[in-house]
This record gives C-alpha cells, sequence and structure tokens, in this order.
C-alpha cells in the first residue's frame, strides 16, 4: 500500500499537480438473505484499487485503477493531471484547501467477533429460525432477514506529508414480516430491529447476539397480524412521542442533509437538491426549541459514521450544530470550509478507491434530555407514539415532509393504549423542531447505524450514525387531512 499510493503522488506531482493524494481502498463484503423459508441470496465479494486525487491549475481532477503496478498508476496519475487542466477552464476562482496538519498513524477496527469467522451456514441457519417462528403466525405471508458484513483496509498518502492506515469491521442484520387479510384487502408489516436495514455498527458478530433475533421474531408476526384489525390512525393535529428509530431517520432527513455544506453551495443540486440552511442563516436561525441539541460526532466508538480521519486527511471531530435550537455548524470539506470562514469539519468520504470523496454525514446526532420514557408518556395527555419507518418524503431543500410508520398507539390521559395502522405524519422542518419539547434521556439514547445512504453523480453509497433517544412534539399533523377551508 505504501510503496503504491507514494508513487502515485510522486507521478501526479511530476506531470504537474500542486497537490495530490492517493488512496488504497480494499473491501471485502458477504450478505446472507433468507425469505420465506429458503436462502434467497449469499452473495460475497471484493475489490482493491487505488484513486488519485490531484489539483492543478486551481481545479480538481481525479483518476483510478484497480491494476496496481507502477505504470498504470502512473498513467492514472497523469489522467487525473489533464482531467484537472481541463477542468480549470470552468472555473471562475481556483480551489482554495484550508490547513490541516499532515498526519500519520495506524487505526485497526475493533470489532471483538470478526463476523467472517462466523461460517456461512451458521448464519443461513440463524435467519432460518427467524423464519420459522415468525411463520407460526397464520396469515404472516411473507418473511425476511439478512445478515451483511464489511472488511475494508484504506491507506491515503497525500503530498503534504499524510500517512494513514485505517481499517473497519462492519456487521448488520435485520428482519421483517408481512401479514395478510384473509380477502387480500390489506397489507400490514412490522421489522426487528428497526425497516429498511435493520442495525448496523462497526462491531462484530457480538451485534448480532445482542439483537437476539429469534428472541423477536414471533413478537413481530403477532404485531404484523394485529395491525391488519387495528383501526386506522386518525387525521388529526396531536402531540407525538418519536420512537427511536423513526427519530433517527427524522435527523437524517431533515437535519443531517440540509447541512451538507455542499449542498447549500450548489455544488451537489442536480441530483441531491439544495438546502434550506443557506449561509446567511448560520449562527442566526432557529432550528429548533431551546431542547434541540444536535452535533456531528465522527469520534464515537463503533457508531457506523466514525473514523479516525476523513478522505482528506482530516481528523474525525464532534461539530456542534444546532445549540439549544440555534443552528450553528456545517458538515464541510477543506475547499467548501473558506467560503464561511471556518476550517473542514472533517466530513470528506468516498464509498470506494473509484469515486472521489464528497461531503456525506457522519453520526449526526440529538443530544439525550433528562426524561425518561414512562414520564413522557405519562406527562402526555393525548398523543401518539409513532414506531418503525415505512416510507418518506421530502422536498429538495429538506423543508417539507411526510413520513409514515408501521404502528402507532395512542396515548389517553398518560397511558399508552390502542394500537392504530397506516399513521402518518407531516410537517415543516424548523417548525417542528421547534415543537419539541421533551427528550428521554442517556439510559434511552441508542446509536443507530444507516449502511445505504445515498448522494452523487456517479452515485455513492454512504454509512452514517444517528444516536437519539424517544422525543416529544407538540400539535403536528397526523394522517391524511383535507385542505383547510
Amino acid at each position: 500500500m505504501e510503496d503504491l499510493t507514494a508513487h502515485a503522488v510522486e507521478a501526479a506531482l511530476k506531470a504537474g499537480a500542486s497537490y495530490a493524494d492517493a488512496r488504497y481502498v480494499s473491501q471485502k463484503r458477504e450478505e446472507t438473505r433468507v425469505k420465506n423459508g429458503a436462502a434467497e441470496g449469499l452473495h460475497a465479494g471484493s475489490s482493491t484499487g487505488i484513486g488519485i486525487r490531484v489539483l492543478a491549475e486551481g481545479a480538481w481532477g481525479f483518476a483510478a485503477t484497480a491494476t496496481l503496478t507502477l505504470e498504470a498508476l502512473g498513467a492514472a496519475a497523469q489522467q487525473a493531471v489533464r482531467i484537472a487542466r481541463a477542468s480549470a477552464a470552468t472555473r471562475s476562482e481556483p480551489v482554495q484547501l484550508s490547513p490541516v496538519e499532515p498526519a500519520e498513524g495506524r487505526f485497526p477496527a475493533t470489532a471483538r467477533q470478526n463476523p467472517f469467522d462466523v461460517p456461512m451456514d451458521k448464519r443461513v441457519q440463524l435467519l432460518l429460525d427467524c423464519d420459522h417462528l415468525m411463520a407460526e403466525a397464520a396469515e404472516v405471508q411473507l418473511r425476511g432477514g439478512h445478515v451483511e458484513i464489511l472488511h475494508e483496509e484504506k491507506y491515503f498518502e497525500s503530498s503534504e506529508g499524510a500517512r494513514i492506515y485505517q481499517e473497519r469491521i462492519e456487521t448488520g442484520a435485520g428482519i421483517e414480516c408481512t401479514a395478510v387479510a384473509p380477502d387480500g384487502s390489506e397489507m400490514q408489516r412490522r421489522s426487528y430491529p428497526g425497516s429498511h436495514s435493520g442495525q448496523t455498527a462497526q462491531r462484530g458478530w457480538e451485534l448480532v447476539e445482542e439483537l437476539d433475533l429469534p428472541g423477536h421474531a414471533e413478537e413481530i408476526a403477532r404485531g404484523a397480524e394485529a395491525l391488519l384489525s387495528a383501526p386506522h390512525c386518525p387525521a388529526t393535529v396531536t402531540d407525538v412521542i418519536l420512537e427511536g428509530s423513526q427519530l433517527a431517520l427524522q435527523l437524517h432527513e431533515s437535519c443531517g442533509h440540509p447541512i451538507e455544506l455542499d449542498r447549500v453551495l450548489g455544488m451537489e443540486a442536480s441530483y441531491a437538491g439544495t438546502s434550506f440552511l443557506t449561509p446567511e442563516k448560520l449562527d442566526t436561525f432557529r432550528y429548533g426549541s431551546e431542547h434541540v441539541n444536535i452535533n456531528a460526532d465522527a469520534t464515537l466508538p463503533e457508531a457506523l459514521g466514525s473514523f479516525a480521519y476523513d478522505d482528506e486527511g482530516v481528523p474525525a471531530q464532534r461539530t456542534p450544530i444546532v445549540e439549544q435550537g440555534l443552528f450553528c455548524g456545517y458538515l464541510s470539506s477543506r475547499e467548501t470550509a473558506p467560503t464561511i470562514g471556518r476550517t473542514s469539519s472533517g466530513a470528506m468520504r468516498a464509498d470506494g478507491w473509484n469515486r472521489q470523496p464528497i461531503i456525506r454525514m457522519t453520526n449526526i446526532n440529538l443530544e439525550p434530555g433528562d426524561w425518561t420514557l414512562e414520564e413522557l408518556i405519562s406527562e402526555t395527555k393525548r398523543g401518539l407514539y409513532l414506531a418503525t419507518n415505512t416510507s418518506w418524503s421530502i422536498d429538495d431543500k429538506r423543508l417539507n415532509f411526510q413520513f409514515a410508520v408501521e404502528a402507532a398507539y395512542r396515548i389517553e390521559d398518560g397511558v399508552l393504549g390502542e394500537l392504530l395502522r397506516n399513521a402518518t405524519y407531516t410537517g415543516i422542518t424548523p417548525e417542528f423542531w421547534s415543537s419539541c419539547d421533551a427528550v428521554c434521556d442517556r439510559d434511552h439514547w441508542y446509536l443507530w447505524g444507516v449502511p445505504n445512504c445515498g448522494k452523487g453523480e456517479p452515485g455513492q453509497i454512504a454509512r452514517v450514525g444517528h444516536g437519539v433517544a424517544p422525543s416529544r412534539f407538540r400539535d403536528v399533523r397526523v394522517g391524511v387531512m383535507q385542505e383547510d377551508k
């Protein structure tokens, strides 16, 4: 790794680059999926290559190769410089990079039990056991489960003197099922531990053991059946308490994406959209209530969005985003940070060797409050407890949104009661977060992993995290309502 990346950087400088970096990335993945009592997919793959990023004549150029010879790397470095020179014709001002102290270090993975040491047949059998338990519910017609594991090695070298090795191991798992009414008129789904991707973290097989998927399989199957006959969620305006996994997605979509400074500056507008959090709002805009404190923290152990250094060699850090409701920070890069008079927040990442780094979320967290969930429910006279996402929609400025959840529970006079189906809620981002009047405490705070955040052209998938605790929001519009007369 060291010899190859050093050669790539040297070749780029000889070709005329004023700055160059090279990233060696080697990834190994395995995925196990079971559906309705059979193995649906058993996938294994690996990828290794080097990406070379350069500045020449004030513009970026990038090239990559999976052929790890000195000749191929030299050719790729020269190509990156040619691309940069061609790109310079379209720039009105040269790229300026905020300073960073060149780092050297090695940062190995911290997983306690390597998931690749767990035989594939054991992973399959675990999911089949869950499938069998879910199948005991007569009206459950569709059952699924997955385990996904990743091992990555990365080595970064820059012409400024950075030399950084990082290793990560990720493990993720989840189960879900769908119940169908006998007459086919209704379908309802329940998932564990969360919908879409379950739960993923920078941990080993110990995460799967802690999740105890078989111990929750029958529970979600019965829950899906119960939803078939549950009343529809009424259309109203009421208080809502968001369960952790749903709040994590709310935070992801309505805070994590709009604070990406490349979106704010229009650099990602064609695919990802822009942002309502424009630069003049920094340090002045009321994003939420005094109970809302949000940070971007890439230093949290085991979290999916954590690392030692980003893909520009900037150290991981904790960046305040919202303090007592006031918007105060962005996710930024060495190029974008100077536009707001700051240095990089260390948020540049690429999803592989053949992609150029772009600004991505790290771990975007809502800091805990001082409520227990029991207190929060008991202090809610009327409302809904909303759990586990089914769908979401949000505009390209991340302002107007709608979410749907798998299950809702009515709260009456401080008591959690009747199960409701097909619940949705809508809002406008700053109004919604301004309605937050209570956040549960550290004992209820949990770090959720999102392994499939999409952004960029060509598309890239990022692994991000969200630490949240259940929280209450006042006077939220729930259900499908007619336009006000």
